[in-house]
Parts: C-alpha cells; structure tokens; sequence
C-alpha cells in the first residue's frame, strides 16, 4: 500500500498522548495533517485505533468519513461532531458509540496502547457508507477504496 506523510502538533509517533487526547482528560481530537494523496484521491477517511485493548476487535476510538480531497489537514477538536468537520464529512459510531472523537481510555495497570491516527486516500467522492456503518463496515469498504495511507500513531497507559 503506498504510503504519504501524516504530521500532528498534538501526536508525536511513539510518544504519550497528551491529556487533551485522553477520554477522561480533555478527549479533544488532535490536529493531524497530510500530505496530498496520490493522484485519483477523491476523498479522505480519518480514523483512530487501539489494537492493543483488551478485546480481540480492538477498539475504534474515531472514524471521519467522506472528507473532501482538497482538505489536507484537521484542527485540534475537529472530531467533537459532524458540525466541525469540513464539507460533507460526517462520523460512524466509535466503540463508546458516540459519532465523535473518543479520546484514549485503556484499563487502569494496563499495557501501554498504541494508538493509530490514520488517514486513508480514497479512490472515490464517497465512501458508500451513511452514520448507521460500523467502524468494521467502514473498515471493510476501505480494504477495496484505499489508495494510500499514512499515520502517527502515540501511545498512552493509564
């Protein structure tokens, strides 16, 4: 899978997440920007996912549909609703099943969490999903509709 470059001001890659991303901190969004997609990119998804919770799925923490292909960054806070994010981007439930950004919230004396922002260049205007997808059912449309892919991914234990 081709790859382009993500860049936060409020995620560094292999560094703790700063409180403002914890669910019980300030569980804001961060800021993420990227290079432009490869060219075809028509739209973006933005996601965010803990693969090391202790449940054999994982836990999806955040997941932003149909972002336009000329934007190619997001604010700190863009995932708090629909409203923040730009055009006609629109959020699926996250495992808290809130359409918003849920900030890192691993069990108390657990392992540390990786947690991966990635944004995936998709092939299409729209992904063909509505609010009512699962992150599986997204995640599932973007196995045949990514064209690249890039991420930061922090880290954080309770």
């Amino acid at each position: 899978m081709p790859s382009f470059g993500v860049t936060s001001a409020d995620v560094a890659d292999d560094q703790p997440l700063k409180q403002d991303q914890v669910y019980d901190g300030g569980n804001t969004s961060p800021q993420l920007s990227w290079e432009p997609g490869p060219e075809g990119t028509q739209s973006y998804v933005v996601t965010c996912f803990d693969p090391d919770a202790p449940v054999v799925s994982g836990f999806w923490h955040w997941v932003a549909v149909d972002i336009p292909a000329d934007v190619t960054s997001l604010d700190t806070g863009a995932g708090a609703s629909d409203e923040s994010l730009p055009g006609r981007a629109f959020h699926v439930r996250n495992d808290f099943g809130e359409r918003a950004f849920g900030g890192a919230a691993p069990p108390e004396g657990d392992q540390v969490h990786r947690y991966y922002f990635v944004v995936h260049a998709v092939k299409e205007p729209a992904l063909g999903v509505d609010d009512s997808a699962s992150p599986a059912v997204v995640g599932f449309n973007l196995a045949f509709k990514t064209v690249a892919r890039g991420m930061v991914v922090g880290t954080y234990q309770h």
